[in-house]
């Protein structure tokens, strides 16, 4: 018998374990940096410090210290009727924030709290702070959130609660378990952190993600494309499609992941989906998918969130804004080639390009018109 298993040991193969990649498909390039892809790296960076995009050491400090989460002198009694756990997301968690923005928390509770105390006792204890000014509620809209300012830091506050009888220490949003029965607007409020948590998780180099990040979100809003309001395209989808980026290319540098993310986009064929991994339950009406839900089939782009239920973050593009996504990312196509070739430097990708010349004034108030019948559907991602 003992013949038989070293006999068998040696015919049947070891079973292959599963390729280990970050995206919904293996990577494109693995190759390593050569000394070029550092030097145009270095260059980048000296060119984004010049736009002022960083804070200080004191001016960081003093958003650390005002971020909630770290917040020391908040009543114990406001922070039991938060539940205890308070979680930034957005920009300053995915740490591309820039001078000035604002912190967007999630506070979590648990599910004996009733929504409505958020708005109302909460928001008065909140309002009783010295720190605090300019505070005011938003409930009727796509994801309700309290808005204030916390020693002169700008912060959106959203509520979501557990369906649980109290929150873990050791609180692992990421898990669905956490999210399924709950209500829409609590799922809303929670996927704020989830995608923003999942981007994080799904990158090979996250230094390399933010560097990167940091340069599309300068170039779109020198171009005057970021924004989810007038119809383009805002932080959490130039998020995601610069992390598909790093996944197809994991151990490239900063400078090489911006040259390739606009290849890849300047060819890109819209509307098929951008992800971040391998959607599971297809069938789910709750989330984006064009062969169930008709409503999705009228997307002109198609920028998924990696957290359940995943939704399109570009629901507002149109054909029109489509269109201009396209031509400035053919533009950044070209003038990367040219950075490539030592035939330009970083800073021509940030020339500014004044709105009122590059857009006759009559598109721009007929886009405006479309913002304001479009109502709370515009706040469904944040600008």
């Amino acid at each position: 018998s003992s013949s038989k298993i070293t006999f068998l040991q040696q015919t049947c193969p070891a079973p292959v374990e599963p390729p280990k990649w970050f995206g919904p498909t293996g990577p494109i390039c693995e190759d390593f940096p050569e000394e070029e892809d550092l030097i145009l790296t270095r260059k980048l960076a000296k060119t984004l410090q010049s736009y002022d995009i960083y804070e200080s050491k004191q001016e960081l400090k003093h958003r650390y210290d005002a971020d909630f989460s770290h917040v020391t002198n908040v009543p114990e009694v406001v922070k039991a009727k938060v539940g205890g756990k308070v979680l930034p997301f957005g920009s300053y968690h995915l740490g591309v924030d820039s001078k000035g923005a604002d912190i967007d928390a999630l506070c979590v509770g648990p599910g004996f709290l009733d929504r409505k105390d958020f708005f109302t006792s909460f928001f008065e204890k909140l309002k009783a702070q010295e720190e605090v000014k300019d505070i005011r509620a938003i409930e009727q809209t796509y994801v309700p959130v309290i808005k204030l300012t916390y020693e002169g830091i700008e912060m959106d506050l959203v509520f979501g609660r557990l369906a649980q009888r109290s929150v873990p220490e050791k609180l692992n949003l990421l898990d669905d378990r956490y999210v399924l029965g709950l209500d829409k607007r609590c799922i809303r409020s929670l996927n704020g952190y989830r995608v923003t948590e999942e981007i994080l998780q799904h990158v090979p180099n996250v230094h390399n993600f933010r560097i990167a990040l940091r340069v599309i979100k300068l170039w779109a809003k020198q171009r005057n494309i970021y924004s989810n309001l007038l119809g383009f395209l805002g932080g959490v989808s130039w998020a995601i499609l610069v992390a598909r980026i790093c996944q197809m290319y994991p151990n490239a540098t900063p400078a090489t992941l911006v040259i390739k993310f606009f290849k890849v986009y300047s060819t890109w064929v819209w509307p098929f989906p951008v992800h971040l991994h391998r959607v599971k339950n297809r069938l789910d009406p709750n989330m984006w998918n064009p062969n169930v839900n008709p409503s999705d089939r009228c997307h002109q782009m198609a920028i998924i969130t990696p957290a359940y239920p995943q939704q399109n973050t570009s629901v507002n593009v149109s054909r029109s804004t489509l269109a201009v996504l396209t031509k400035e990312i053919k533009r950044g196509h070209a003038i990367a080639q040219k950075i490539q070739q030592k035939e330009a430097n970083w800073s021509k990708l940030f020339e500014k390009q004044d709105f009122f010349d590059k857009y006759q004034l009559q598109g721009f108030l007929s886009c405006l018109t479309l913002v304001l019948s479009c109502g709370s559907k515009l706040t469904r991602f944040k600008v």
